[in-house]
């Protein structure tokens, strides 16, 4: 892999056309995952983090329509536009190949009536990937045997696994995983954790999809936040858990029982029924009459939080009185 190995988001908007309605699902999503990171994108339930996922490999349904791009530069390939890709590309090449999925409630995604290994064999052997299910199963944390399992015999660790394996069969250099600690206690979550962050410093790129906070300060090192379709934040995992810029992130954290324990007053919109200008304005405490213009997205490079009044950063005054 070159160091220039990353996937780069620019303008992907996702609609939902249904017969009264349109769901906005994602907005003019702007971000980058680079080769070695992890990226979290948190946010409510329902803000369109799992249909941004599931547009990258190409699963949506048929009255979806998307738009913008998301460019995956490897060395195991070439560059290839995972929006305008064909399905026939996106299949052959880049599902399981480039980009492996972990996916949300695993073991819903197993085949009932096939063992775990059966399972793994024939995804390694699809893919070409000479590596025994056995190898691959140590790597995955598992011990051989619990292959020969059913996944109504799987415990909900060892089915997270049995997906991490079976993600890694055809050895991606991007790990897509969608709320892969949802139902799990805290020490699988942890555990669940650190098999990402191991991923991430032996050279991969992770793209964690999460509600859980406490989950993505483990793992991340950066954190963008996603509101009503868009991403309004995107900041070092450190700079943001020491202090967001923008007022719904401040918000999220503020939410948790280890912080203020207060939660963000009022419900997000509705995707069919999205407000004008900023969308959280409804429940921020800083809104004037600016925010009934849409900020600025964010972007790779240069814009980091989509607010007409971003909060002030702990780190950023402490920078600014040093000098």
């Amino acid at each position: 892999m070159t160091a220039s190995s990353r996937l780069r988001v620019e303008g992907l908007t996702v609609r939902f056309h249904l017969p009264d309605a349109t769901v906005h699902a994602v907005t003019d999503a702007r971000f980058e995952v680079r080769q070695g990171e992890c990226l979290a994108l948190v946010g409510e339930s329902g803000c369109g983090k799992s249909v941004m996922a599931h547009s990258l490999l190409g699963l949506l349904p048929g009255n979806a329509e998307v738009t913008g791009s998301a460019w995956l530069e490897t060395r195991s390939g070439p560059a290839v536009d995972l929006i305008a890709a064909p399905e026939e590309v996106l299949a052959r090449t880049v599902r399981g190949r480039r980009i492996g999925l972990v996916p949300q409630s695993p073991a819903t995604h197993l085949t009932p009536v096939r063992t775990a290994r059966s399972q793994l064999e024939e995804a390694l052997r699809e893919l070409g990937n000479p590596e025994s299910a056995d190898d691959l199963a140590v790597r995955a944390g598992l011990r051989p045997a619990d292959l020969d399992r059913y996944p109504h015999e799987l415990s909900g660790g060892m089915a997270q696994r049995v997906a991490n394996a079976l993600a890694l069969a055809g050895d991606p250099w991007l790990i897509l995983a969608d709320e892969p600690t949802s139902g799990l206690d805290r020490p699988l979550v942890d555990a669940t954790m650190a098999e990402l962050r191991r991923l991430a410093d032996e050279g991969r790129a992770v793209l964690l999809i999460t509600h859980d906070l406490r989950a993505a300060e483990r793992v991340a090192d950066r954190i963008a936040v996603m509101y009503a379709s868009r991403v309004v934040s995107v900041a070092p995992a450190a700079e943001f858990f020491a202090g967001p810029r923008h007022p719904y992130a401040a918000g999220l954290l503020d939410a948790l029982p280890s912080r203020a324990f207060q939660p963000i007053p009022g419900r997000p919109p509705e995707l069919t029924r999205l407000p004008g200008g900023c969308a959280f304005r409804p429940r921020c405490d800083r809104a004037t009459a600016a925010c009934e213009r849409t900020p600025e997205p964010v972007s790779a490079a240069g814009q980091d939080v989509a607010c007409h009044h971003p909060l002030d950063h702990p780190m950023e005054l402490d920078r600014h009185a040093a000098r």
